[in-house]
């Protein structure tokens, strides 16, 4: 079977396993979706074309920023303002938008949460609370918890600002590929960090939340994590063994960030 079409991050469904589609945009046919964990097992094949169309705009481009989108897209659209990585910059709950009122009045004006995630570490993180358990997956998190609920997206961010004094915001992409986790309870470092922000903070937090365990496809994780990208090689032939975070995981340990290639047009054989 052959798809073709620009790439986008995978879809997933929180299932007993982590359940992946990938869709495939195209600027003249109708979009296309293919489901992956039918593949685990097999060998696939990607071909890059040599085009990267602009994930906003379709316009041919010659490299990315953000996800799949042209420079101009990345300084201007909604889907780049700079509260989406510093959501303690969002000033919409004021009446202020940073670059589009209408959209930010409706992707950051509406509850929020601060989770505690296993990747390898622990993290901290915000997300919209529309968003889980979909950003869980996306980062690949075998476990995580809510610990804050917030009305619009500032408030999550200063949670999140006042853990991370404790606690760090990133995920370290290797072990969690390796699937190395640590052996600490989520819910105790939930009751250790919540009284550790100032009583403005303290009426968000929420002590009843359950830890969410999520299973990802994985016949045999990498012993040593190698990354491949379209940038280098022209085509990857290999036989996919799991599917991790937004990572297809090939039998010869290397890794392919599906996301991080978003608006590639490539043509994806199996």
């Amino acid at each position: 079977m052959v798809f073709k079409g620009n790439l986008r991050k995978m879809y997933s469904i929180l299932n007993e396993e982590v359940s992946y589609t990938l869709p495939f945009y195209n600027l003249t046919e109708p979009n296309t979706q293919l489901e992956l964990n039918q593949l685990i097992g097999s060998t696939i094949r990607i071909n890059f074309s040599g085009v990267i169309n602009c994930s906003v705009t379709g316009k041919k481009i010659r490299k990315t920023y953000g996800d799949g989108m042209s420079y101009d897209a990345f300084r201007s659209s909604p889907l780049a303002v700079e509260s989406i990585i510093r959501p303690e910059l969002s000033k919409i709950h004021e009446g202020v938008a940073l670059r589009d009122y209408d959209w930010e009045m409706k992707h950051h004006m509406q509850p929020h949460v601060v989770y505690l995630s296993k990747t390898a570490g622990n993290k901290v993180g915000v997300t919209k609370d529309s968003q889980i358990p979909t950003r869980w997956i996306d980062q690949g998190a075998s476990e995580a918890l809510i610990i804050a609920r917030t009305p619009y997206r500032q408030a999550a961010g200063l949670i999140e600002i006042e853990l991370k004094k404790y606690i760090s915001d990133k995920t370290n992409w290797r072990k969690m590929l390796q699937n190395e986790l640590n052996e600490e309870s989520l819910e105790v470092l939930r009751n250790e960090l919540a009284y550790k922000l100032n009583s403005d903070l303290k009426q968000y937090i929420v002590l009843d939340e359950n830890v969410q365990k999520i299973n990802f496809p994985v016949i045999r994780y990498p012993a040593k994590v190698k990354s491949t990208n379209l940038d280098k090689v022209s085509y990857i032939e290999e036989k996919l063994v799991g599917i991790k975070g937004q990572y297809l995981i090939f039998d010869n340990d290397t890794v392919f960030n599906v996301r991080r290639h978003s608006g590639y047009l490539i043509e994806f054989t199996y």
